[in-house]
Protein backbone atom coordinates (compact mmCIF):
# COMPACT_ATOMS: atom_id res chain seq x y z
CA UNK A 1 0.00 0.00 0.00
CA UNK A 2 1.33 3.41 -0.97
CA UNK A 3 1.43 5.86 1.89
CA UNK A 4 3.06 9.15 2.80
CA UNK A 5 3.64 10.14 6.37
CA UNK A 6 4.39 13.69 7.42
CA UNK A 7 5.85 14.35 10.85
CA UNK A 8 7.60 17.01 12.84
CA UNK A 9 4.89 19.55 13.40
CA UNK A 10 4.31 21.25 16.70
CA UNK A 11 4.01 24.50 18.59
CA UNK A 12 6.82 26.99 18.28
CA UNK A 13 7.32 30.64 19.12
CA UNK A 14 7.69 33.23 16.42
CA UNK A 15 11.24 33.29 15.17
CA UNK A 16 11.72 29.63 15.96
CA UNK A 17 12.44 26.63 13.79
CA UNK A 18 10.84 23.31 12.95
CA UNK A 19 11.84 20.49 10.67
CA UNK A 20 9.17 18.45 8.94
CA UNK A 21 9.83 15.05 7.42
CA UNK A 22 7.95 13.14 4.76
CA UNK A 23 8.44 9.40 4.57
CA UNK A 24 7.03 7.02 1.98
CA UNK A 25 5.97 3.42 2.22
CA UNK A 26 5.17 1.27 -0.75
CA UNK A 27 7.43 3.26 -3.05
CA UNK A 28 10.63 5.27 -3.04
CA UNK A 29 11.09 8.92 -3.88
CA UNK A 30 13.18 8.16 -6.94
CA UNK A 31 11.55 9.60 -10.07
CA UNK A 32 9.06 11.66 -8.10
CA UNK A 33 8.40 15.28 -7.29
CA UNK A 34 7.78 15.69 -3.58
CA UNK A 35 5.96 18.75 -2.42
CA UNK A 36 5.06 20.35 0.86
CA UNK A 37 1.72 22.13 1.00
CA UNK A 38 -0.14 23.90 3.74
CA UNK A 39 -3.64 24.96 4.51
CA UNK A 40 -4.60 27.46 7.15
CA UNK A 41 -8.16 27.78 8.45
CA UNK A 42 -10.32 29.63 5.97
CA UNK A 43 -7.60 29.70 3.34
CA UNK A 44 -6.91 27.71 0.23
CA UNK A 45 -4.18 25.13 0.11
CA UNK A 46 -0.89 26.54 -1.09
CA UNK A 47 2.31 24.98 -2.22
CA UNK A 48 5.26 25.77 0.01
CA UNK A 49 8.13 23.90 -1.62
CA UNK A 50 8.63 21.11 -4.11
CA UNK A 51 11.64 19.00 -4.97
CA UNK A 52 11.91 16.96 -8.15
CA UNK A 53 14.29 14.14 -7.38
CA UNK A 54 15.16 13.43 -11.01
CA UNK A 55 17.01 16.67 -11.57
CA UNK A 56 16.95 18.46 -8.24
CA UNK A 57 14.64 21.18 -9.47
CA UNK A 58 13.15 23.09 -6.54
CA UNK A 59 10.19 25.40 -6.21
CA UNK A 60 9.59 27.71 -3.28
CA UNK A 61 6.63 29.93 -2.63
CA UNK A 62 7.66 33.57 -2.43
CA UNK A 63 6.41 33.74 1.13
CA UNK A 64 8.97 31.18 2.33
CA UNK A 65 12.00 31.91 0.15
CA UNK A 66 15.07 32.41 2.29
CA UNK A 67 13.39 30.86 5.33
CA UNK A 68 12.44 27.35 4.30
CA UNK A 69 14.63 24.68 2.73
CA UNK A 70 13.46 21.46 1.15
CA UNK A 71 15.90 18.58 0.88
CA UNK A 72 16.10 14.86 0.52
CA UNK A 73 17.74 12.68 3.13
CA UNK A 74 19.04 9.75 1.12
CA UNK A 75 19.85 7.71 4.21
CA UNK A 76 16.41 7.95 5.72
CA UNK A 77 14.74 8.35 2.32
CA UNK A 78 12.72 11.25 3.53
CA UNK A 79 12.08 14.67 2.07
CA UNK A 80 12.44 17.25 4.76
CA UNK A 81 11.33 20.83 5.12
CA UNK A 82 13.53 22.95 7.34
CA UNK A 83 11.55 25.95 8.49
CA UNK A 84 13.38 28.89 10.03
CA UNK A 85 12.25 32.31 11.19
CA UNK A 86 8.71 31.11 11.60
CA UNK A 87 5.93 33.60 12.08
CA UNK A 88 2.24 33.39 12.77
CA UNK A 89 1.45 33.43 9.04
CA UNK A 90 3.08 30.01 8.80
CA UNK A 91 0.50 28.45 11.10
CA UNK A 92 -1.27 25.75 9.12
CA UNK A 93 -1.65 22.05 8.59
CA UNK A 94 1.26 20.92 6.45
CA UNK A 95 0.95 18.05 4.01
CA UNK A 96 3.44 16.26 1.85
CA UNK A 97 2.50 14.90 -1.53
CA UNK A 98 4.21 13.08 -4.38
CA UNK A 99 3.81 13.11 -8.13
CA UNK A 100 5.51 10.95 -10.70
CA UNK A 101 7.99 13.30 -12.35
CA UNK A 102 6.52 12.83 -15.82
CA UNK A 103 3.00 13.71 -14.75
CA UNK A 104 1.59 17.17 -15.05
CA UNK A 105 1.44 18.64 -11.57
CA UNK A 106 1.26 22.12 -10.13
CA UNK A 107 3.61 22.75 -7.17
CA UNK A 108 1.69 25.90 -6.30
CA UNK A 109 -1.74 24.31 -5.86
CA UNK A 110 -1.03 20.59 -5.57
CA UNK A 111 -3.19 19.70 -8.52
CA UNK A 112 -1.97 16.55 -10.21
CA UNK A 113 -0.12 15.13 -7.22
CA UNK A 114 -0.55 11.36 -7.11
CA UNK A 115 -0.28 10.68 -3.41
CA UNK A 116 -1.02 12.70 -0.31
CA UNK A 117 -0.11 12.14 3.29
CA UNK A 118 -2.06 13.13 6.35
CA UNK A 119 -1.13 16.54 7.60
CA UNK A 120 0.91 17.67 10.54
CA UNK A 121 -0.08 20.77 12.46
CA UNK A 122 2.35 23.67 12.72
CA UNK A 123 1.37 26.41 15.14
CA UNK A 124 3.46 29.53 15.55
CA UNK A 125 2.70 31.65 18.57
CA UNK A 126 3.43 35.35 18.47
Amino acid sequence: EVQLQASGGGLVQAGGTLRLSCAASGFTFDDYAIGWFRQAPGKEREGVACLRTTDGDIYYADSVKGRFTISRDNVKDTVDLQMNSLDSEDTAVYYCAAARYYNSYDPKSGRGMDYWGKGTQVTVSS
